[in-house]
Protein backbone atom coordinates (compact mmCIF):
# COMPACT_ATOMS: atom_id res chain seq x y z
CA UNK A 1 0.00 0.00 0.00
CA UNK A 2 2.85 2.37 0.85
CA UNK A 3 4.49 1.74 -2.54
CA UNK A 4 1.23 2.56 -4.32
CA UNK A 5 0.97 5.86 -2.44
CA UNK A 6 4.58 6.70 -3.35
CA UNK A 7 3.98 5.83 -7.02
CA UNK A 8 0.86 8.01 -7.13
CA UNK A 9 2.74 10.87 -5.52
CA UNK A 10 5.55 10.56 -8.08
CA UNK A 11 3.06 10.48 -10.97
CA UNK A 12 1.27 13.53 -9.59
CA UNK A 13 4.52 15.44 -9.09
CA UNK A 14 5.78 14.67 -12.60
CA UNK A 15 2.44 15.70 -14.05
CA UNK A 16 2.62 19.04 -12.24
CA UNK A 17 6.15 19.59 -13.56
CA UNK A 18 5.12 18.71 -17.12
CA UNK A 19 2.15 21.06 -16.87
CA UNK A 20 4.55 23.80 -15.77
CA UNK A 21 6.78 23.02 -18.75
CA UNK A 22 3.79 23.19 -21.10
CA UNK A 23 2.63 26.56 -19.79
CA UNK A 24 6.10 28.07 -19.87
CA UNK A 25 6.80 26.79 -23.40
CA UNK A 26 3.54 28.30 -24.59
CA UNK A 27 4.49 31.59 -22.94
CA UNK A 28 8.13 32.06 -23.90
CA UNK A 29 9.49 28.97 -25.64
CA UNK A 30 11.72 26.21 -24.37
CA UNK A 31 15.09 27.95 -24.77
CA UNK A 32 14.13 30.76 -22.39
CA UNK A 33 12.96 28.43 -19.61
CA UNK A 34 15.12 27.86 -16.53
CA UNK A 35 14.82 25.23 -13.81
CA UNK A 36 13.91 28.05 -11.46
CA UNK A 37 11.01 28.98 -13.74
CA UNK A 38 9.82 25.38 -13.66
CA UNK A 39 10.04 24.97 -9.88
CA UNK A 40 8.27 28.27 -9.26
CA UNK A 41 5.51 27.48 -11.73
CA UNK A 42 5.08 23.95 -10.35
CA UNK A 43 5.40 25.22 -6.74
CA UNK A 44 8.07 22.67 -5.83
CA UNK A 45 11.64 22.96 -4.57
CA UNK A 46 14.71 22.33 -6.72
CA UNK A 47 15.47 19.12 -4.88
CA UNK A 48 12.13 17.66 -5.93
CA UNK A 49 12.79 18.60 -9.54
CA UNK A 50 16.26 17.03 -9.58
CA UNK A 51 14.88 13.92 -7.94
CA UNK A 52 13.10 13.18 -11.22
CA UNK A 53 15.06 15.05 -13.93
CA UNK A 54 18.69 15.94 -14.60
CA UNK A 55 17.79 19.28 -16.19
CA UNK A 56 15.15 20.87 -18.40
CA UNK A 57 16.40 18.91 -21.42
CA UNK A 58 15.86 15.64 -19.59
CA UNK A 59 12.37 16.79 -18.63
CA UNK A 60 11.54 17.55 -22.26
CA UNK A 61 13.04 14.27 -23.47
CA UNK A 62 11.12 12.19 -20.92
CA UNK A 63 7.88 14.04 -21.65
CA UNK A 64 8.25 13.44 -25.37
CA UNK A 65 9.23 9.80 -24.91
CA UNK A 66 6.13 9.17 -22.79
CA UNK A 67 3.94 10.41 -25.65
CA UNK A 68 5.84 8.48 -28.31
CA UNK A 69 5.67 5.21 -26.37
CA UNK A 70 1.91 5.54 -25.97
CA UNK A 71 1.40 6.31 -29.66
CA UNK A 72 3.57 3.32 -30.59
CA UNK A 73 1.43 1.16 -28.32
CA UNK A 74 -1.73 2.39 -30.04
CA UNK A 75 -0.15 1.87 -33.47
CA UNK A 76 0.55 -1.77 -32.71
CA UNK A 77 -3.21 -2.39 -32.84
CA UNK A 78 -2.92 -1.81 -36.58
CA UNK A 79 -1.10 -5.14 -36.92
CA UNK A 80 -4.29 -6.95 -35.93
CA UNK A 81 -6.23 -5.46 -38.84
CA UNK A 82 -6.28 -6.86 -42.35
CA UNK A 83 -7.40 -5.31 -45.61
CA UNK A 84 -10.89 -6.78 -45.25
CA UNK A 85 -11.23 -4.95 -41.93
CA UNK A 86 -10.21 -1.69 -43.58
CA UNK A 87 -12.70 -2.29 -46.37
CA UNK A 88 -15.45 -3.01 -43.84
CA UNK A 89 -14.84 0.21 -41.93
CA UNK A 90 -14.81 2.12 -45.21
CA UNK A 91 -18.13 0.68 -46.43
CA UNK A 92 -19.69 1.39 -43.03
CA UNK A 93 -18.30 4.95 -43.05
CA UNK A 94 -16.52 4.30 -39.76
CA UNK A 95 -12.92 5.07 -38.81
CA UNK A 96 -10.59 2.30 -37.70
CA UNK A 97 -10.80 1.95 -33.87
CA UNK A 98 -7.08 2.53 -33.36
CA UNK A 99 -7.43 5.97 -35.00
CA UNK A 100 -10.12 6.95 -32.51
CA UNK A 101 -7.89 5.84 -29.63
CA UNK A 102 -5.02 7.78 -31.21
CA UNK A 103 -6.98 11.04 -31.27
CA UNK A 104 -8.49 10.44 -27.83
CA UNK A 105 -4.96 10.31 -26.44
CA UNK A 106 -4.00 13.49 -28.30
CA UNK A 107 -7.09 15.19 -26.91
CA UNK A 108 -6.29 14.09 -23.34
CA UNK A 109 -2.82 15.58 -23.74
CA UNK A 110 -3.81 18.45 -26.03
CA UNK A 111 -2.11 21.26 -24.10
CA UNK A 112 1.29 19.58 -24.30
CA UNK A 113 0.79 18.30 -27.85
CA UNK A 114 -0.32 21.68 -29.15
CA UNK A 115 2.73 23.38 -27.66
CA UNK A 116 5.29 20.73 -28.56
CA UNK A 117 4.09 20.61 -32.19
CA UNK A 118 3.72 24.39 -32.42
CA UNK A 119 6.16 27.20 -33.29
CA UNK A 120 7.47 27.41 -29.71
CA UNK A 121 7.86 23.66 -29.38
CA UNK A 122 10.54 21.16 -30.34
CA UNK A 123 11.02 20.92 -34.14
CA UNK A 124 12.72 17.54 -33.76
CA UNK A 125 9.58 16.11 -32.16
CA UNK A 126 7.73 16.50 -35.46
CA UNK A 127 10.30 14.21 -37.05
CA UNK A 128 9.90 11.69 -34.22
CA UNK A 129 6.11 11.62 -34.35
CA UNK A 130 6.15 11.28 -38.15
CA UNK A 131 8.42 8.27 -37.73
CA UNK A 132 5.99 6.73 -35.23
CA UNK A 133 3.12 7.29 -37.66
CA UNK A 134 5.15 5.79 -40.51
CA UNK A 135 6.47 2.74 -38.69
CA UNK A 136 3.60 1.86 -36.39
CA UNK A 137 0.50 2.90 -38.26
CA UNK A 138 0.84 3.43 -41.99
CA UNK A 139 3.51 0.82 -42.66
CA UNK A 140 1.53 -1.82 -40.77
CA UNK A 141 -1.24 -1.29 -43.30
CA UNK A 142 0.67 -0.89 -46.53
CA UNK A 143 2.94 -3.86 -45.89
CA UNK A 144 -0.20 -5.94 -46.59
CA UNK A 145 -0.87 -4.39 -49.99
CA UNK A 146 0.17 -5.84 -53.32
CA UNK A 147 2.96 -3.54 -54.41
CA UNK A 148 2.41 -4.37 -58.08
CA UNK A 149 -1.11 -2.89 -57.90
CA UNK A 150 0.10 0.51 -56.72
CA UNK A 151 0.37 3.38 -59.18
CA UNK A 152 3.13 5.18 -57.26
CA UNK A 153 6.24 4.00 -55.37
CA UNK A 154 5.34 2.71 -51.90
CA UNK A 155 7.97 4.83 -50.12
CA UNK A 156 6.68 8.00 -51.79
CA UNK A 157 3.08 7.18 -50.88
CA UNK A 158 4.00 6.46 -47.27
CA UNK A 159 5.95 9.75 -47.06
CA UNK A 160 2.96 11.63 -48.47
CA UNK A 161 0.42 10.05 -46.11
CA UNK A 162 2.71 10.43 -43.07
CA UNK A 163 3.10 14.17 -43.65
CA UNK A 164 -0.63 14.48 -44.28
CA UNK A 165 -1.39 12.77 -40.96
CA UNK A 166 0.84 15.20 -39.08
CA UNK A 167 -0.72 18.15 -40.89
CA UNK A 168 -4.23 17.07 -39.93
CA UNK A 169 -3.14 16.53 -36.31
CA UNK A 170 -1.62 20.01 -36.11
CA UNK A 171 -4.62 21.66 -37.76
CA UNK A 172 -7.02 19.88 -35.41
CA UNK A 173 -5.04 20.92 -32.32
CA UNK A 174 -4.50 24.49 -33.53
CA UNK A 175 -8.18 24.99 -34.34
CA UNK A 176 -9.27 24.00 -30.83
CA UNK A 177 -10.28 20.41 -31.63
CA UNK A 178 -13.68 21.40 -33.00
CA UNK A 179 -14.26 17.84 -34.17
CA UNK A 180 -14.55 14.95 -31.72
CA UNK A 181 -11.88 12.23 -31.82
CA UNK A 182 -14.39 10.09 -33.73
CA UNK A 183 -15.12 12.83 -36.28
CA UNK A 184 -11.47 13.74 -36.93
CA UNK A 185 -10.61 10.03 -37.14
CA UNK A 186 -13.26 9.59 -39.83
CA UNK A 187 -11.97 12.60 -41.75
CA UNK A 188 -8.40 11.31 -41.69
CA UNK A 189 -9.48 7.76 -42.46
CA UNK A 190 -11.44 8.91 -45.53
CA UNK A 191 -8.59 11.13 -46.71
CA UNK A 192 -6.21 8.19 -46.43
CA UNK A 193 -8.43 5.55 -48.01
CA UNK A 194 -10.23 7.67 -50.63
CA UNK A 195 -7.51 10.20 -51.31
CA UNK A 196 -7.86 14.00 -51.64
CA UNK A 197 -9.62 13.86 -55.03
CA UNK A 198 -12.55 11.74 -53.89
CA UNK A 199 -12.68 13.51 -50.52
CA UNK A 200 -13.53 16.83 -52.18
CA UNK A 201 -16.03 15.27 -54.56
CA UNK A 202 -14.05 15.29 -57.81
Amino acid sequence: MADIKVDRRIIKTKKVIRNALTELMADKGFDAITVRDLTEKADINRGTFYLHYQDKYDLLAQSEEEVLLKLKEIGLNMKNLNLNDIQFFYTQNQPAPFLIEFFEYLQENSDFMNVILGPKGDPSFQVKIKEVIRQNIIQNLFIKLKKEDMLVPVDMFIAYVTSAHLGVIQQWLNSGMKQTPYEISLILFNLTVQGPRASIGL
